[in-house]
């Protein structure tokens, strides 16, 4: 049924599979920037698993507060532990050893039996909230009672820093009560509550030091970690007896809120139970609004989790009282190029156009001196950066894409036109990176301001300075909707300059940017004039616009050649294999990884502009649809999600086979222009205002 969903579920034989099962891992969000994440074996392996890591500011000031939920059963005088961590001598204690079934369903769900005793668990957040609510099922088979003992590991870092016990800057006050505790620290304002409906909390501190995440190693990044327990919950279970009960933690730096919010959350289990539903169905809802809008498209399971995945990256700004996207799970703020490029598949092919006004104003709202921001730093959240060229014209693309979705030119006229009048004037004046329009009607710019912008020692791996191709077309897109807009809006002089900027730029593109020994596009246009002939993917990004410059057999050609120079089935290498400085694995170091972040390692979010672009130049033939999704999406979305960051796409992927998934478990852009792809283009299932809307330039 549409709007049901589909359950990831690992049994004892994928469980036992253990590095198989270790490189699982399960994300949840609150629409805050927070999230609950670890393994499918609960076993932590990186810095940024918890399960309430909090956004204080947010969608930022992100802090690690609970690690994690650790439980043991006690009978017959034995302590049985059904947890294990991870230290540097091993795995300790071997409580894993006990799971017997996971499940995203679509929260985490585990399975415990050790001797007959059965204990079921789930996880979720409450929306909206940085808040974290556990249900417990024990079911206590025996003949005699059994104690079951539930610790609290928890920590106050910021996610990006790890907590060693000798160095510690912070330090809790408890105040326990009969069935919880709430902790505070001073410096800075921290404050945590920890509560059940039953049982009892018994305060007893200790550390369990040396924590060791094996993910953070293989980086080559800190990956020791101290967790401080500052008590117990203890439960007793009677013979031959089913019992449920809930923990509700909330976390955060306002006292106020952490107080109410509890208060309003631990009113027993089955007050968490309605909770748990209440979450569930707000998934549905998503999902039948979803397919209400493509009468007969098939319900898949995978399509189901890209649509859920969609929704945990559109957050909350407190800064303007609007909506943002985080750019990836788990280290990544909100980025203005990820967010713009990532909203027609967010909201636009999901419906959520209030969630794209509300977007669209955020980066209106912070734009400075004509520049949308590049991202908003996660320490610092309200003072965003502004070191890019691209953020700012992929903003005009998206307001384009909306009005091909709601034809809502009211909403754009009164809230963004001015100030994408205001960005044009600033880049034909010069604005701040060396951003200027060049007397050839090209828009120059200075080093590392484009996608690919990483950085060794201080600098930029793939500078790409002068005039870079994907820039152009950008840039030419840009001003050919200013010109449509100024038709609509009747301001028809400025439609005339707009049309006349386009053409020059058009020209002196076409004059310089076409390599004819390769049949494609030159990368970028140095600063002397001369062109880069490196071969990677962001001139498809010239194609697949919805104003190019190029005709249909330029087009065609820039197309094959990508195709069989760059395509894999998880995405396009970032550069050709047979050049030089091709990495094909990104892995070690800071340093080694940024190499080869762009250049080899493949990324998927550009499989939405090269569909695109592929299915224009094939016409948006039957068959060439369908070889699409079987040749270019079909192993992303029904493999890929069911074997890293579980119901979501990776950020990156190893150049060379076997392609193994790297970087963020859960990137916006991976979801988005994929899902953006497959409607629009594979099922081709067309914005329905997108007619009216491009012949407004004809």
């Amino acid at each position: 049924m549409k709007g049901e969903m589909s359950a990831i579920r690992l049994d004892l034989d994928d469980i036992r599979d253990f590095e198989a099962s270790i490189r699982k891992e399960w994300i949840i969000t609150n629409g805050l920037g927070g999230y609950a994440s670890s393994t499918v074996l609960g076993i932590n392996t990186r810095k940024h698993h918890g399960l309430l890591v909090s956004a204080f500011n947010p969608p930022t000031g992100r802090h690690v507060l609970l690690e994690k939920l650790d439980e043991e059963i006690v009978f017959e005088d034995r302590i049985l532990p059904i947890y294990s961590n991870e230290f540097q001598y091993g795995l300790f204690p071997n409580g894993m050893d006990f799971l017997q079934e996971f499940r995203l369903d679509p929260f985490p769900y585990f399975r415990y039996n050790v001797e007959g005793i059965e204990i079921r668990k789930n996880l979720f957040m409450v929306y909206g909230k940085n808040a974290l609510v556990t249900i417990y099922e024990v079911y206590n088979p025996h003949l005699k009672p059994i104690k079951f003992n539930v610790f609290p590991r928890l920590n106050l870092r910021h996610f990006h820093d790890v907590t060693r016990r000798e160095k510690l800057s912070w330090s809790y006050v408890q105040t326990p009560f009969s069935n919880g505790t709430f902790l505070r620290n001073e410096q800075p304002r921290i404050f945590l509550a920890l509560g059940t409906d039953e049982g009892e909390y018994l305060a007893g501190e200790k550390w369990i030091d040396e924590i060791f995440y094996r993910v953070d190693a293989s980086r080559k990044e800190n990956a020791i970690d101290d967790y401080y327990q500052p008590g117990k919950f203890h439960f007793e279970v009677a013979a031959n007896t089913r019992k449920k009960l809930s923990l509700v933690i909330v976390g955060s730096s306002d006292e106020d809120e952490v107080k109410n919010c509890f208060t309003e959350l631990n009113r027993g289990v089955e007050n968490a139970q309605k909770l748990l539903e209440q979450e569930i169905n707000r998934r549905k809802q998503l999902l039948r609004s979803f397919y209400s809008r493509y009468e007969g498209l098939n319900v898949e399971g995978w399509l189901d989790w890209l649509v859920l995945a969609a929704d945990s990256f559109i957050v909350y700004r407190r800064s303007c009282d609007s909506s943002s996207v985080i750019a990836g799970y788990h280290w990544f703020e909100d980025w203005g190029r990820d967010s713009l490029i990532s909203l027609p598949g967010l909201t636009l092919v999901t419906g959520r156009f209030d969630k794209a006004r509300e977007i669209l104003l955020t980066f209106t709202h912070y734009c400075r001196k004509g520049m949308v921001p590049n991202r908003f730093p996660d320490k610092d959240g309200e003072n965003p950066v502004y070191n890019t060229v691209d953020a700012t014209l992929w903003y005009f693309n998206a307001v384009l894409q909306f009005l091909k979705y709601t034809g809502d030119f009211e909403f754009v006229k009164g809230n963004l036109w001015s100030r994408m009048k205001e960005i044009i004037e600033w880049h034909v004046k010069g604005t701040e990176y060396g951003i200027a329009v060049d007397k050839d009607g090209l828009l120059a710019h200075g080093p590392q301001l484009t996608w690919m912008d990483a950085v060794v020692g201080r600098k930029a791996v793939t500078p790409r300075c002068g005039k870079a191709v994907e820039i152009q077309a950008l840039w030419y897109n840009a001003l050919k909707t200013m010109e449509l807009l100024a038709k609509r809006f009747e301001e028809y002089e400025k439609a005339k300059m707009y049309g006349e900027m386009a053409e020059k730029a058009r020209a002196s593109f076409l004059e310089k940017f076409w390599n004819s020994r390769g049949n494609c596009l030159y990368d970028f246009i140095h600063d002397d004039g001369t062109p880069d002939s490196s071969l990677r993917p962001n001139q498809i990004i010239a194609v697949a616009l919805d104003f190019s410059m190029l005709d249909r057999e330029k087009n065609a050609q820039i197309v094959d050649v990508v195709w069989k120079k760059l395509a894999t089935p998880y995405g396009l290498k970032s550069l050709s294999d047979d050049d030089p400085r091709y990495c094909g694995r990104y892995a070690g170091g800071w340093d080694e990884r940024n190499l080869a972040y762009h250049n080899g390692t493949v990324w998927p979010w550009l499989l939405g502009p090269f569909i695109t672009a592929f299915l224009k130049a094939k016409n948006y033939s039957e068959e060439w649809r369908t070889y699409a999704y079987e040749n270019f999406l079909k192993e992303l979305f029904t493999k890929h999600i069911f074997e890293a960051g579980l119901g979501t796409i990776s950020e990156i992927f190893d150049g060379d086979p076997p392609h193994t998934p790297r970087g963020c478990i859960s990137q916006a852009w991976s979801v988005a222009e994929p899902l953006r792809a497959y409607v629009e283009d594979v099922l081709y299932r067309r914005p329905p205002f997108e007619g009216q809307i491009l012949s407004c330039n004809e």
